[in-house]
């Protein structure tokens, strides 16, 4: 299906279209607080480092708490914890504002309320990206993507310019409470949507074992490092653009608040082009070309605000680096999304916006420090330069082409009868399978068995092994363990259709009669702990 029509299709999802709806009020305000933010604090401290905190104090909180909150989202209602989080960033906002039109604010007082509405965003942005699944289709998915750039971006082409007017008129304060405003849009829709739950057959995954999950599936799971890696280096690179455009407007530009704002708006609507262009680029190119090519035109973006001291020149700067900016963060989230399946896709999302957003964080306080010592011109040279590295890294480290593997659940598996009473807790159980391989096929049949250990241990097996019988060299026993019963259970229930070639590859390599023999066994202990060492034995008697 064509990208237009899948996007008029998206719009007439009643669902889509409330919640597109509202992210477009609350993405409004909080890009007119962010503006107010960034320059309350060029009026609050001459130091060019504290104007790129404010970057940072946004960034940072994204990187620090995303995975816990991808936890979140993958084992709790999603439209809970983003009204959680929608609700907390209003109560942040609102004191701002009060604290602003009071004269109350320092510079570390601004950068904490940042800071704050950061950590609202960070808890707020896995279950809104992991929803998009909920709500469309697999193949809508990268139309559902690019339409929230859109919306995104077409506030930021206005959202900043008004900001800035906002703030040139009425101070910070007022913007401050436009932000609070925003929120009661999105509460809204949040609050009438009534997503279907799946019914949860087992227990909710404990919070320690489902972070480490996490981090083990993305960590066996080499696209979606490549992915993590590439937009770290965008994140760190590309930040020095929205970091220091306010020092680049004070003082290359000689501008004021409402310049500021207009070249975010011209930024905005860069990225609004990118994200119109992006499905004719996608048919085109392959995705390392697009994200080279993003890197390489944010390089020349850069350069041009080093050199420029010219308002249209340093706009249309923007407006390319807006375009590579979206065309690299969204095709990133959408191969993280389409590579992932639906039990882990928000603690993966969340990872990947650890790295970036890590970056970012790292970038804005870097390119501070080097426009505090050195100047906002040479700073963005520098930005240029790590632009240009990031572009050749694709050689060594490309980044995937969009998977075509299905990861729906496999749902074959069924629970054995067993003559033990288990509970769930029971454990640690034993797996072992035993396969009959020819000598002819034993090539083949490791290198099968080397992918069915990758995804063994990352849907949760430990102490993966591969054992082959002395008398008979022909059987060969796979063997795992997990800690409990319902460990094991989710450990299939994790398996998707894309993983069922692995096991059919395995199948047609085994030469016995029947299908392969799996014991599953308990682990006991015959004696006590303490007792399960050597006996001593006495020392023979000295012959002298």
């Amino acid at each position: 299906m064509p990208q237009s029509t899948s996007t008029l299709t998206l719009f007439r999802n009643q669902t889509f279209r409330m919640l597109w709806i509202a992210a477009l009020a609350s993405n409004f305000g909080g890009l007119v607080q962010a503006v107010g933010a960034a320059w309350m604090m060029t009026s609050l401290t001459q130091s060019q480092s504290m104007v790129a905190l404010v970057q940072s104090s946004v960034t940072l909180p994204i990187m620090v708490f995303s995975l816990l909150a991808g936890v979140f989202a993958d084992n709790f209602d999603r439209r809970r914890v983003m009204l959680i989080a929608q609700s907390f960033m209003l109560m942040v906002s609102i004191v701002l504002a009060v604290l602003a039109y009071e004269g109350l604010l320092s510079p570390w007082l601004l950068l904490m309320f940042t800071f704050l509405i950061g950590c609202g965003t960070a808890l707020h942005n896995p279950s809104w990206q992991a929803s998009m699944g909920d709500i469309v289709s697999r193949d809508e998915l990268s139309a559902a993507v690019s339409l929230n750039s859109v919306g995104f971006n077409l506030m930021r082409s206005i959202g900043p310019a008004a900001g800035g007017a906002i703030v040139a008129i009425a101070g910070a304060a007022a913007a401050f409470a436009v932000n609070a405003f925003s929120y009661f849009g999105i509460i809204a829709a949040l609050w009438f949507w009534r997503p279907a739950t799946p019914q949860r057959r087992l227990p909710r995954e404990p919070m320690g074992s489902a972070f480490l999950a996490g981090l083990r599936y993305v960590a066996m799971s080499p696209n979606l490092l490549k992915v993590i890696f590439r937009g770290f280096l965008f994140g760190l690179s590309a930040i020095a653009i929205l970091a220091l455009l306010p020092l680049i407007v004070r003082e290359l530009l000689q501008g004021g608040a409402f310049v500021y704002g207009v070249l975010l708006g011209c930024f905005g609507a860069g990225a609004v082009c990118g994200a119109l262009l992006n499905a004719r680029l996608r048919a085109r190119f392959h995705n390392e070309s697009i994200t080279r090519g993003a890197f390489l035109a944010f390089a020349v973006s850069s350069i041009t605000l080093a050199f420029s001291r010219h308002y249209v020149l340093s706009g249309a700067a923007l407006l390319l680096a807006g375009g590579s900016w979206v065309m690299a963060l969204s095709l990133f989230n959408v191969t993280i999304q389409l590579s992932t399946p639906r039990w882990v896709v928000g603690r993966a999302l969340a990872l990947y916006q650890t790295g970036v957003f890590g970056g970012m964080a790292g970038g804005s306080w870097a390119w501070g420090a080097v426009a505090e010592n050195f100047g906002a011109d040479r700073a963005m040279i520098a930005a240029a330069v790590l632009l240009v590295l990031g572009a050749i890294a694709g050689l060594s480290v490309p980044l995937p082409d969009f998977a075509n593997l299905n990861f729906d659940p496999l749902n074959t598996f069924r629970e054995p009868p067993l003559r033990l009473d288990l509970k769930q807790r029971s454990g640690p159980i034993m797996i072992m399978i035993d396969y009959e391989i020819a000598q002819e096929d034993l090539l083949e049949f490791l290198a099968a068995m080397s992918a069915r250990r990758r995804i063994r241990l990352r849907d949760g097996a430990q102490q993966w092994a591969l054992l082959r019988d002395l008398e008979n060299p022909d059987i060969w026993t796979e063997t795992y363990h997990v800690p409990t019963w319902v460990e094991y259970v989710r450990h299939h229930e994790r398996r998707t259709q894309a993983d069922s070639e692995s096991y059919e590859r395995l199948l047609k390599l085994h030469r016995g009669k029947e299908r392969p023999k799996v014991h599953r066994m308990i682990e006991r202990q015959a004696i006590s702990i303490r007792d399960d060492t050597p006996l001593k034995t006495e020392p023979p008697p000295n012959p002298d």
